[in-house]
């Protein structure tokens, strides 16, 4: 099978969306398909790549209000329409929702080449963090009217699936996401860092991993973090991931180590050198650190909603709260901290169930859905 990708985040960029499309085509490439990705140039650098079945093919954007280091791609109809008269893909996959997110459903639907889309980012909910909340409903009509072209619309969680059916979302599949157990494992855990931390072996670290901006509610996990140290004056808290906000919560935050950006086997380590995983995103489609944290072997403390309904039992593996209650998210981290006796049998099991959870499954039942749409023709 060819499958034409259009993305406007992908490795090297570090985010959820990229990670799981850099998956997905992986995955696609093991089993014999040929991917083509078409994503936008982040800077003058940025050059195409082309290995084991999986080329990238690369067009103007212009950056992301907000995300630094981001940039959405500009309509290219002539270059759509002439690699796919060149090299027809069996189905185009339509991952993100800009101007060349668009521009591919329309020539695709022109060309008739079978469409799928793919809903990851919720991106009408962060209005009241950016400043366009009253844009909010035009920007859900948007979102509807882009992948209601599509036959089918992956979604990550059953939660998610939910709500865009309430909002007439159309032709609806979950396509979760698996976790790297092998990479994210309590193994990794380092003396070394924990001594770079200056933390002592017996003394609990808190972590956060994630962007470092609004949308991820790090506020709250702050309040949670000072709350717990003030019952326990040993807790240290790290904050990994990059972001517009780390300047200012730096400045403010002295005593918060910021780790920044970390990838592969340093991120996996970073991980897994901590005790418990504070995480009060409200905006998740899916949240790929919390099961992350989970096969490092971390307590996580969460909402109830996306990942974590999925997989955290409260008080079993994990502890989720309800959504957006910040007052039994503070609540629940007083009472972790208090009970440090509990932890090892929750990080024990939190790494226990996520060794089920394989993108080999994610990727098969990808493909069923993909035969599916191509029978349809």
């Amino acid at each position: 099978m060819k499958i034409s990708i259009i993305t406007e985040t992908f490795p090297p960029e570090v985010n959820g969306v990229a990670m799981t499309l850099n998956r997905l085509s992986e995955g696609l490439v093991a089993r014999g398909h040929k991917v083509q990705i078409i994503r936008p140039r982040q800077n003058k650098e940025d050059q195409p790549v082309a290995v084991n079945g999986r080329h990238e093919i690369t067009v103007r954007g212009l950056p992301i209000p907000g995300y630094d280091g981001l940039h959405f791609g500009l309509p290219c109809p002539l270059k759509f329409r002439h690699f796919w008269k060149k090299e027809r893909p069996d189905i185009v996959h339509v991952a993100t929702e800009g101007p060349l997110g668009w521009n591919a459903v329309q020539i695709a639907r022109k060309l008739k080449i079978p469409l799928v889309s793919s809903f990851h980012t919720n991106f009408h909910s962060y209005g009241s963090h950016y400043g366009y909340g009253r844009f909010m409903k035009s920007i859900l009509r948007w979102l509807r009217y882009v992948h209601n072209k599509a036959s089918l619309t992956f979604v990550p969680a059953q939660d998610v699936l939910n709500d865009l059916r309430k909002e007439q979302f159309r032709d609806l599949r979950i396509l979760s996401r698996g976790v790297d157990t092998k990479l994210f494992s309590p193994q990794r855990r380092s003396a070394e860092l924990r001594k770079s931390w200056g933390v002592k072996q017996d003394q609990p670290v808190a972590l956060f991993v994630g962007r470092v901006a609004e949308e991820k509610n790090i506020p709250l996990t702050i309040k949670a973090y000072e709350r717990m140290r003030s019952l326990n004056s040993k807790l240290k808290l790290v904050i990994v991931g990059d972001g517009p906000a780390r300047k200012e919560l730096e400045e403010k935050h002295p005593e918060i180590i910021f780790a920044g950006m970390r990838l592969g086997e340093d991120l996996a380590t970073h991980y897994a050198s901590a005790d418990l995983f504070l995480f009060a995103s409200t905006t998740e489609t899916f949240g790929n650190v919390i099961t992350e944290a989970m096969a490092s072997g971390l307590v996580a403390l969460t909402f109830n909603y996306a990942a974590a309904q999925k997989y955290i039992q409260n008080g079993v593996n994990g502890i989720a709260v309800p959504y957006n209650d910040t007052v039994a998210y503070e609540v629940a981290a007083t009472q972790l901290i208090k009970h440090p006796e509990n932890w090892k049998g929750i990080r024990n099991a939190a790494r226990e169930s996520t060794l089920g959870i394989s993108w080999d499954k994610v990727i098969d039942g990808y493909l069923n859905d993909l035969d599916s749409v191509l029978k349809q023709k």
